[in-house]
C-alpha cells in the first residue's frame, strides 16, 4: 500500500477519497526543511553548500510518513505542480533518505495534478516521474539568494540606520516602488484647467449633453483653457451664436472579453471588486483548490484544457443559448517566459456548477468562487457587439465647435456575465446613449457649464496596481507575489489606508539608504534580470552554482565598502536626497533650513529609538525645536513627535510624553545603563494625548494611588489604570498576582474614589468560581471507535466538535445541527494528527464492588 504525500490536511483528505483504502494518504504541512537563520547556512566558501534544517514543528510530521513507510515501503510525492511544490518533494526525499527511512530500492516517483479532481488525480497516479532537479536547483538557487541578501544586508541596515528591521531581495525592489510613487505625489505640481460643455435639447425635447472642441475655429488642447477668463470667453461665445448638428456618425465596434484568471490577475481583480488583500485571496483560492473547485491557483498561464475548453462551450449553451457561443472555442496564448510558472489558467473544475450550485458557506470562498466562475466563462463567450456615436455640432461661422459621444450596446454577448474592473474611473463617461438626431437639427440651449479641473497627482499603488507594476517589470513570480506585497506590511514599511499604500517612515529611510549605496541591488532591470536567470535554471540551460557566484562575488564587495560607513555620514546623505521632500522652498525664498525656533540651528532628519524619523534642530540641547518627518505642516495628531515631547521637569527630573507600540505614555526620567527602566504610566483611553501636560502626567505617574486599608480585613486597596483600563485592586501590594481586582466606571475615579465606595465595588464583583460546565449546542453520542461523548459546543471563535481533550474547529461550510458522526471523528482525527496527540480508547467506568452480605 503506497505512502502518498501532499501538503496539506485538507488536500490529503479530498484525494484519500479519490485513492481509496489501497494508499496511505499523508500531509507534510508545507516545507519540512529550512536554512537556519544564523551565520554560514549558505557556505560561500565551499560552493555554496547550503546546511538544511527540519523545522521543530515538522519533526512530527517527517516521523509519520518515516512510520507508515515501515509497512509500506512505496513513496509518492503528490506535492504541487510547481517550483515550490518540486522543492517540498526533493525536501522530503533527502529528510527521510537521511532517517533511513526509505531503502536504496524503495520506490520513490512524482506524481502532479493541475486539479484535485478524481479524473486528474487517477490520471497523474498513471504518469508518474522523478523529481525534476532542474527546478528544484531554480529553487536552491532562490532560496539561497535571499538568505544571502537578507542575511547580509540586514545587519547593515541595522548598524547604519537604527531602527531598521530587515531587507530583501525583492521585497526591498518592491518598497522602492511605493516609496517613489509618493515621492512623484508630493512633488506633483497641479496645474488648472477649464472645460465648458453646454445642455442641449433636440426640436423633439430630448436632453443631452456636448463638450467644447474647438474656438476661434481652432481645436482645443487640455490646457488652452487655463483659467476662469479663458472659460468665460469660451462660454460667451457659445452662448452668442445658434447651434446646429454638423454629422451624425454611427461606427459599429466590439468589445472581446478578458483571458481567463493566472494568480496575478486574479488578485488585481479580487482587489479591485472585493477590496481582497494578495494574501487573503490567495489563502482563499488555495482552500477552493484543496476543495476540488478550481485548478491550481499559482500560475502564469491563461491558456485552457482542451476538454475544460468544451465544457465552458456546453455550460454557456445550456445557459445563455447558441447566439452566446463564437463559431469555435478560444484560444489563449501564455505570456510566461519560463514553463515551470505556465500552468493552465485558474478555473473551475466544473463549468456547470456555479456559485449557488456549490453551495459554498464561507463567504470568501463563495465570492471568489463566483468571480473565477464568471471570468472563465466569460473568456468563452461572444463579443460584445456596440454602437458607438459621434455627433458633431457647431456654429454657422465654424468660430465653435462642440461634440457629443455615446455608446448602445446591440448584443451584451460576454459581458451579460462579467465585466473587468478598472483600477482608476475614466475623466469623460461615453457609455451613454444619445438621443435621435440628423444633420441640420437645431439644438436648443438650455445651460453652458465651465468646470474647473486641476491635473491629478499618479494615484499611490493598491496592492492590485502594485502586482500588476511588478508583473509588468518582471520582478517576483506567482507564488511570491502576496508573500512580498504582506512582508513590507508586517516589517511596519508600509501601511495600507483605504486600500492605498503609503510609506511609513522607516520605509522611506529604508529605500532612500539602499538606492543610495546598494543602487543596483535595488535595480528594477537588476531583479528581472535575476528572475531570467532563475527561469534559464529551470529550463535547464544555465548552472544555479555560476549564477550565486557572479552574483556573490559583486554583492560582498558591496557590502565591504558600507564598513567604514558612520551612521552620521549616512544621515547627511538621506538629508540631502530627501531635501526637496523634507525642506521645499519657503514662501518668501528664505533658507528651508534654518530654525524657526532659535534661528541659528539648522534643520536636518535624525532618527528616534523607535525605528522612526524626525527633523530636529542642530543646536539641540539649547533648541529642542522638533517637527514630524516630512514636509513642513504634516505635524502629528498627537502633538508627541518621534524623540518624545518634555513637558518641564519635577525633582530634578524631565518628565517626557512619548508614543509606544501600545499607544502614548508619560516618563519620569531617561533611559540610562543604571535606570533601565524608568517609571511611565500609559495616557489612558479618552485623554487627548496633547492635552497632556506636566501637571497631568504628575498625577498619572504617582499611581498606583493608596486608598487604604480594608475594613474588614486591613488588607490595602488600591486605585490604578492598567491595559484594560481604571481598577480597584485588593492585595497585600500593587504587584501581586492573587487579590481581587474590580473595573472602575471612568479614569477620573481612579483619583476620586473613597474607601465607602470602593468596599462596595469590590463587594459587587461577581465571586471566583468553578464555571457551570457547558451546555452542547448538539450531542452527537459516543464516539464509534475510542468511545467518550462527541458533541458539538459554542466557542469565542464559532462552533467546535469536542472529544476528550481534542477540540476541532467547525468549518464555516457545516452548519452544527447538520454535522454527522463521521465527520465529526474526521475533524477529530486530523486533529489529532495535527497536534501530534494519539487517541485512546476510553476506559470503561468502574463498576462498584457489592457490598459484602453481613453474617
Amino acid at each position: 500500500m503506497p505512502v502518498v504525500v501532499v501538503e496539506s490536511p485538507a488536500k490529503a483528505k479530498t484525494i484519500n477519497t479519490y485513492l481509496g483504502s489501497d494508499y496511505t494518504v499523508l500531509a507534510s504541512y508545507g516545507h519540512v526543511r529550512d536554512l537556519p537563520p544564523k551565520d554560514g547556512s549558505v557556505d560561500t566558501d565551499h560552493e555554496f553548500d547550503m546546511k538544511w534544517e527540519v523545522a521543530s514543528d515538522s519533526q512530527k510530521h517527517v516521523r509519520a510518513i518515516a512510520e507508515a513507510l515501515k509497512d509500506d515501503p512505496e513513496l509518492i510525492l503528490a506535492t504541487d505542480p510547481d517550483r515550490e511544490g518540486e522543492a517540498i518533494s526533493w525536501h522530503l526525499e533527502e529528510a527521510l533518505r537521511k532517517r533511513r527511512a526509505l531503502k536504496k530500492d524503495t520506490p520513490v516517483s512524482r506524481v502532479v495534478f493541475n486539479a484535485i479532481t478524481k479524473s486528474a488525480v487517477t490520471e497523474a497516479m498513471q504518469n508518474p516521474r522523478q523529481v525534476d532537479m532542474e527546478l528544484v536547483e531554480a529553487y536552491l538557487a532562490r532560496r539561497a539568494l535571499d538568505y544571502l541578501v537578507g542575511f547580509n544586508l540586514s545587519p547593515v541596515l541595522w548598524r547604519k540606520l537604527p531602527g531598521a528591521k530587515s531587507a530583501g531581495r525583492v521585497q526591498s525592489v518592491c518598497l522602492r516602488l511605493i516609496v517613489e510613487r509618493e515621492m512623484e505625489i508630493e512633488a506633483f505640481d497641479p496645474r488648472e484647467y477649464w472645460s465648458v460643455s453646454a445642455a442641449l435639447k433636440t426640436p423633439r425635447g430630448q436632453a443631452f449633453t456636448a463638450r467644447l472642441v474647438s474656438l476661434s475655429g481652432k481645436k482645443l488642447d487640455k490646457f488652452d483653457l487655463a483659467n476662469s477668463t479663458a472659460a468665460e470667453m469660451a462660454v460667451a461665445a457659445i452662448q452668442s451664436r445658434d447651434l446646429s448638428v454638423v454629422s451624425v456618425e454611427a461606427k459599429p465596434s466590439s468589445r472581446s472579453p478578458s483571458a481567463p484568471f493566472m494568480t496575478s490577475t486574479l488578485q488585481q481583480e479580487a482587489s479591485r471588486k472585493f477590496g481582497m488583500g494578495a494574501r487573503q485571496a490567495m489563502s482563499t483560492a488555495q482552500r477552493l483548490y484543496e476543495a476540488g473547485h478550481i485548478t491550481y491557483m499559482r500560475t502564469d498561464g491563461i491558456d485552457m484544457a482542451p476538454e475544460a475548453v468544451s465544457a465552458a462551450r456546453d455550460a454557456i449553451g445550456a445557459r445563455f443559448g447558441k447566439e452566446f457561443l463564437p463559431d469555435s472555442g478560444r484560444v489563449y496564448k501564455n505570456k510566461a517566459k519560463n514553463a515551470q510558472e505556465a500552468h493552465e489558467c485558474i478555473r473551475p473544475t466544473d463549468m456547470s456548477k456555479d456559485a449557488h450550485a456549490l453551495k459554498l458557506m464561507d463567504g470568501d470562498q463563495r465570492r471568489l468562487y463566483d468571480l473565477i466562475w464568471k471570468r472563465t466563462i466569460a473568456s468563452q463567450m461572444a463579443n460584445a457587439r456596440l454602437e458607438r456615436t459621434v455627433v458633431e455640432i457647431g456654429s454657422a461661422d465654424g468660430e465653435v465647435g462642440l461634440r457629443a459621444n455615446g455608446q448602445v450596446v446591440l448584443f451584451e454577448g460576454f459581458m451579460a456575465v462579467y465585466t473587468e474592473g478598472r483600477d482608476e474611473q475614466p475623466e469623460e463617461d461615453d457609455d451613454k446613449r444619445l438621443p435621435q438626431m440628423t444633420q441640420g437639427d437645431a439644438p436648443e440651449k438650455t445651460g453652458v457649464m465651465p468646470e474647473q479641473h486641476f491635473t491629478q497627482p499618479p494615484p499611490r499603488y493598491t496592492e492590485a496596481t502594485l502586482v500588476k507594476r511588478m508583473e509588468e517589470l518582471g520582478i517576483g513570480r506567482p507564488s511570491t507575489y502576496a508573500s512580498i506585497v504582506t512582508t513590507i506590511q508586517d516589517r511596519g514599511y508600509v501601511a495600507k489606508d483605504k486600500n492605498r499604500l503609503i510609506p511609513e517612515d522607516k520605509g522611506r529611510l529604508v529605500t532612500v539608504f539602499l538606492t543610495n549605496y546598494f543602487r543596483k541591488y535595488v535595480g528594477y532591470d537588476f531583479t528581472a534580470d535575476l528572475e531570467n536567470q532563475l527561469d534559464e535554471i529551470s529550463a535547464g540551460n544555465a548552472d544555479y552554482k555560476a549564477v550565486l557566484d557572479r552574483f556573490w562575488r559583486d554583492f560582498s564587495a558591496a557590502i565591504a565598502e558600507t564598513a567604514d560607513l558612520r551612521i552620521g555620514e549616512v544621515l547627511e546623505k538621506i538629508n540631502d536626497v530627501l531635501a526637496p521632500h523634507l525642506f521645499p522652498p519657503t514662501a518668501d525664498g528664505g533658507d528651508p533650513r534654518l530654525c524657526p525656533n532659535c534661528g541659528e540651528g539648522r534643520l536636518s532628519m535624525r532618527t528616534a529609538r523607535s525605528g522612526g524619523a524626525f527633523i530636529g534642530c542642530s543646536n539641540y540641547p539649547n533648541c529642542r525645536y522638533t517637527r514630524a518627518f516630512g514636509p513642513p505642516g504634516q505635524e502629528d495628531a498627537s502633538g508627541i513627535p518621534p524623540e518624545g515631547k518634555n513637558l518641564g521637569s519635577d525633582a530634578g527630573d524631565t518628565i517626557y510624553a512619548f508614543k509606544g507600540r501600545f499607544g502614548p505614555y508619560v516618563q519620569r526620567g531617561e533611559v540610562t545603563d543604571d535606570n533601565k527602566k524608568p517609571p511611565r504610566q500609559s495616557i489612558p483611553k479618552g485623554w487627548a494625548p496633547e492635552e497632556v501636560d506636566l501637571e497631568k502626567a504628575l498625577r498619572l505617574l504617582a499611581l498606583p494611588r493608596e486608598i487604604g486599608p480594608h475594613p474588614e480585613d486591613g488588607i490595602m486597596i488600591w486605585s490604578n489604570i492598567g491595559r484594560y483600563g481604571p481598577y480597584l485592586k485588593h492585595a497585600e501590594t500593587i504587584s501581586f498576582k492573587g487579590g481581587t481586582n474590580a473595573n472602575l466606571e471612568s479614569v477620573e475615579e481612579v483619583w476620586e474614589i473613597g474607601m465607602n465606595r470602593a468596599v462596595e465595588v469590590l463587594a459587587s464583583k461577581p465571586k471566583r468560581g468553578k464555571p457551570a460546565p457547558a451546555t452542547p449546542i448538539a450531542e452527537l453520542g459516543e464516539h464509534p471507535e475510542f468511545g467518550g461523548p462527541v458533541n458539538v459546543m459554542k466557542g469565542r471563535y464559532g462552533p467546535y466538535v469536542k472529544w476528550d481533550k481534542i477540540n476541532a474547529t467547525l468549518p464555516d461550510t457545516i452548519e452544527p445541527d447538520q454535522l454527522t458522526m463521521a465527520q465529526a471523528v474526521d475533524m477529530i482525527s486530523d486533529k489529532a494528527a495535527k497536534s501530534g496527540k494519539k487517541p485512546k480508547k476510553k476506559a470503561a467506568p468502574k463498576k462498584k464492588a457489592a457490598a459484602k452480605k453481613k453474617t
